[in-house]
């Protein structure tokens, strides 16, 4: 394609795509969901619920549409994050004790996904998503493998979505002595923790990687 043919193109049309039409839902109903949690439970846990399903059908769109770009890469993880971080925070308001620990997860969730994105962009990846062989197992489990990715992150996001709930008055599960989303929070539990030694690899790797770059520039110059 040429320059000219180029220049011809109007960047709106990007946001017309439907994987970012995808994303775009699910920035309106997270923000929906922020605005109904303090009073309304229930429909948050629909709402907010609506908007980490629809994580997986932008990227299907996006392979079956030929409708990858770079803008939905980064669309779909900042919308990951801010969608976290704000019902973290939330939790830091019903559970203010446990303040440093909220505090100390939105650091480490935003911190490492940030890092790893401008390692990988820094290296002339087109998506955070692409690891290859050389990053550590677990994280290259994390991210080529879909159904991996699609159920860490769904667990990640169901226990703190059971913590919220546990907060409020639910009947007790018959023949145990925990509400249902005490139950959800123990059982997605381990899959959590998963989730929180990838962040800390894939922010060490991103760190190891960025000071590879920081050094082959510095020799290069030396060279020259």
């Amino acid at each position: 394609m040429t320059k000219s043919n180029t220049a011809d193109i109007n960047p709106n049309v990007i946001f017309t795509y439907i994987p970012n039409l995808i994303g775009f839902t699910r920035v309106a109903t997270a923000l929906l969901s922020f605005f109904l949690m303090k009073d309304h439970p229930r429909y948050t846990t629909i709402i907010y619920g609506i908007s980490c399903l629809l994580d997986a059908f932008d990227g299907m769109a996006a392979r079956k549409y030929n409708q990858s770009t770079r803008f939905g890469a980064v669309l779909d993880m900042v919308t990951d994050r801010c969608s976290t971080t704000s019902l973290i925070c939330f939790l830091s308001v019903i559970y203010p004790t446990y303040y440093i620990l909220w505090q100390l997860l939105v650091s480490l969730d935003l911190s490492s996904h940030y890092m790893h994105m401008y390692a990988a962009l820094s290296t002339g990846s087109t998506s955070h998503k692409n690891i290859d062989q050389s990053q550590n197992v677990l994280l290259r489990l994390y991210y080529t493998k879909k159904s991996v990715l699609f159920t860490v992150c769904m667990f990640n996001e169901l226990f703190y979505m059971a913590l919220y709930l546990s907060y409020y008055d639910f009947m007790l599960v018959p023949g145990l002595a925990i509400t249902f989303p005490q139950l959800l929070a123990y059982v997605s539990l381990p899959v959590w923790f998963f989730k929180q030694v990838t962040n800390v690899i894939q922010l060490a790797g991103a760190a190891y990687t960025l000071a590879e770059i920081d050094i082959k520039e510095k020799s290069q110059s030396k060279k020259e």
